[in-house]
């Protein structure tokens, strides 16, 4: 029996652990009361690692389907049949590569995702961030010039907070990378600080919070214009220590003019005097941020509504400030000069419907469009690295017709999911009991800067292949090295290239090629640490509170925010005509709950045990008139699917709004998921219709689907 201490790997909030394992198995799993930022927190999920770990339908070995049949296959026989088969599409844009949410939860896939698109040299690339967060990414290329400066609250020193479409209670931070945000929100609270939260759903943070506003889903986005409205009709603007970092904000007024509280009080469900108090109440507070998430991002105006979230903390005076929204400055990065070349899109077009690549790659809700539609450059070969898009994506029956139409289609994944089930090869990581891990994506989104790393808690087992591994040898293969390369010689040549690079010429440290690239990204990095010095600290490292980044972190040619970027700007027309075309139907939107992550915990008993997860919410009221009953069924019905599902009824949700959580609809033929199975639930994605997009970043709307609703 020892003790090991690791970070959770299956959520943003990065909480560290500490595993109790014995031979090849973790026996216990508590919270890490060592570690300085988590302080022992640990959720549900975090709770069943060693459950998760050590699932029985986990794969181990590779599969690949001959006559129709998954057989179990030696790691050489999958790759040469890889590299034999992918020789059949000499075309290399009739091959897509869809990566999936878990790739940013790995070490491997944050260092090696990147080198694996290129060595493919397909444009048809396609990821879960067009279902998620891609408007926050482009916003913030379109003022920052770049993608990943995100600023995020700094909530252990502010006095209010206003957050919109996210429920922290249940699901911690998203783009924020924040443990036990629960107690961080009460904490505001004891030292005197507000929140409110915006959301159609009196969700676990909005019950907490000290106001909760309830607002018809999708308006978010004229509910921020409004406030952005108010702070210049009472002239409340204050730009503080930002005047010289910004360019002319005077300009903004004019854009927003319409957008009065009276407005877009009746279209929103506000009432105008809340949305003028608002206003007041951030601008008045000494320290404040704004905050949106998925309920502003999977919607009609996303790249909008993320604008106006991060334009009302500038013109507070909140952004890089103290209490306010800052930006992280993660070990593994890089100061800059402060300016830059930008941020642009449509370097190239998808075949079928035009639309421009963002961050080089497509919208995930064209995929199925690449597929099925003849002609040159038809997508014929789809290689998924995690993810499940047969249950992430809408108008998900479109979707798995399409991925059954495949001639070819291998996925890098540890289950026989929903997606999998159609792949002809099934290349399986390891637990992550198995895994070194080190959050690449999250340390940029983290409430404090800190770095932490850990080593697999448990060897890998003899047989078995590495993460890093897997993407070295399919990157060989796009390449046309083949499944016999070497593989040291090729990371050795990564890595001098990068030094080269960096103007460096010491030796990384490491017995790995993913430790000796880590070692070399951290030594050269703002605090000089090594990774000798992460493992020498299993706790992680605190390296201080948040700090000021103007004007370093900026990449504009003019060396400043641009607050009015013309592709948002030509937007704000259509805003203004959805405003005046009040929608009157019922609508669908999400959910997030505290024992589940997309699709990935429902094998797991402890986490799907007890009362049914997925329900539709109905408003009492609602289900007076339709006819509805609590534990009945209900049949909804959208443009392009119709589902029947359990009903719960409720006073937690607005009149007129519905509400199921995504992730579920376990029941297809297949799949190797005894638990899910049983526990299937339906998919929501049946209903969210592929023809809604953000067309500034291609995101998918998932919130706000018109539906109907009767008895089933």
């Amino acid at each position: 029996m020892r003790t090991v201490f690791t970070t959770c790997p299956l959520c943003e909030a990065t909480c560290g652990l500490e595993l109790t394992v014995e031979g090849d198995r973790i026996t216990k799993v508590r919270g890490d009361r060592e570690d300085d930022f988590s302080k022992g927190f640990i959720c549900p999920k975090g709770a069943s690692l060693g459950t998760l770990d050590a699932d029985p339908d986990r794969l181990s070995t590779p599969l690949i389907k001959r006559d129709g049949e998954f057989r179990e296959a030696s790691w050489d026989e999958a790759f040469r049949y890889i590299d034999e088969r992918l020789k059949d599409f000499p075309d290399r844009n009739s091959v897509a590569l869809y990566l999936g949410n878990p790739v940013v939860h790995s070490l491997a896939g944050g260092l090696y995702a990147g080198p694996l698109r290129k060595a493919l040299g397909s444009r048809n690339v396609f990821t879960a961030s067009t279902v998620d967060q891609m408007p926050k990414h482009v916003q913030c290329g379109h003022m920052y010039g770049s993608i990943f400066s995100i600023p995020v609250p700094d909530i252990d020193r502010t006095d209010f907070m206003l957050v919109l479409g996210a429920d922290p209670f249940s699901s911690n931070g998203s783009l924020w990378t924040v443990p036990d945000a629960p107690g961080r929100f009460r904490d505001l609270q004891k030292r005197g600080g507000r929140f409110v939260v915006v959301d159609p759903r009196r969700s676990r943070t909005a019950q907490a919070a000290d106001q909760h506003v309830v607002i018809r889903p999708g308006t978010d986005v004229f509910l921020l214009l409004a406030l952005i409205h108010e702070l210049f009709a009472q002239d409340l603007v204050n730009l503080r220590d930002l005047a010289g970092h910004v360019t002319d904000h005077t300009a903004i007024r004019s854009h927003v003019e319409p957008f009065s509280p009276d407005a877009v009080a009746e279209r929103t469900g506000v009432d105008a005097a809340t949305i003028r108090a608002l206003a007041r109440r951030l601008a008045g507070a000494e320290r404040a941020a704004v905050y949106g998430r998925i309920g502003t991002t999977t919607v009609e105006f996303g790249t909008v509504a993320s604008w106006a979230v991060d334009t009302l903390n500038v013109l507070t005076g909140n952004l890089d400030r103290p209490g306010g929204a800052m930006w992280p400055l993660p070990a593994h990065g890089k100061r800059g000069p402060g300016r830059g070349k930008g941020f642009g899109i449509g370097r190239w077009h998808s075949r079928v419907k035009g639309h421009p690549e963002v961050m080089g790659e497509f919208p995930a809700v064209t995929m199925a469009d690449e597929i099925e539609t003849p002609g040159e450059g038809q997508v014929r070969a789809l290689f998924t690295i995690g993810g499940n898009p047969a249950l992430s994506l809408p108008n998900s029956a479109r979707v798995n017709e399409a991925l059954s139409s495949l001639d070819f289609m291998v996925s890098v994944d540890p289950y026989l999911n929903e997606t999998t089930r159609h792949a002809d090869v099934i290349l399986p990581t390891p637990p992550p009991s198995r895994r070194a891990h080190y959050d690449i994506a999250f340390l940029n989104n983290s409430v404090r800067n800190v770095v932490k790393y850990s080593r697999a808690a448990i060897p890998l087992e003899e047989g078995r292949v590495d993460e890093t591994d897997i993407f070295f040898r399919l990157a060989t293969i796009f390449s046309g090295l083949g499944p016999d390369a070497d593989l040291d010689a090729i990371a050795a040549m990564q890595l001098a290239g990068l030094k080269q690079q960096l103007g460096v010429d010491f030796e990384p440290k490491g017995e790995t090629r993913e430790e000796r690239l880590l070692d070399l990204k951290l030594r050269t990095g703002p605090y000089g640490v090594s990774l000798r010095q992460l493992l020498d600290h299993p706790h992680g490292i605190d390296l201080g509170p948040l700090t000021s980044r103007l004007p370093e972190i900026l990449r504009t040619p003019s060396g400043k925010i641009e607050l009015t970027p013309q592709p948002i700007m030509d937007d704000l027309p259509r805003v203004l005509k959805a405003l005046e075309n009040p929608e009157t139907d019922m609508v669908l939107i999400g959910r997030r709950h505290l024992r589940t992550n997309n699709s990935w915990m429902h094998n797991v008993p402890a986490l799907v045990k007890g009362k049914p997860l997925c329900t539709l919410l109905v408003n009492t009221g609602d289900a007076h008139r339709l006819g509805l009953t609590d534990g009945a069924t209900a049949q909804v019905t959208s443009r392009v699917g119709k589902v029947e599902v359990l009903v719960e009824v409720t006073d937690d949700i607005a009149p007129g709004v519905v509400s199921m959580p995504h992730g579920w609809g376990h029941d297809q033929p297949g799949t190797q998921l005894s638990v899910a199975r049983e526990h299937a639930g339906v998919n929501v994605n049946l209903l969210t219709d592929d023809l809604r997009i953000d067309p500034l970043s291609g995101t998918a709307v998932l919130n706000g689907t018109r539906v109907q609703v009767v008895p089933a």
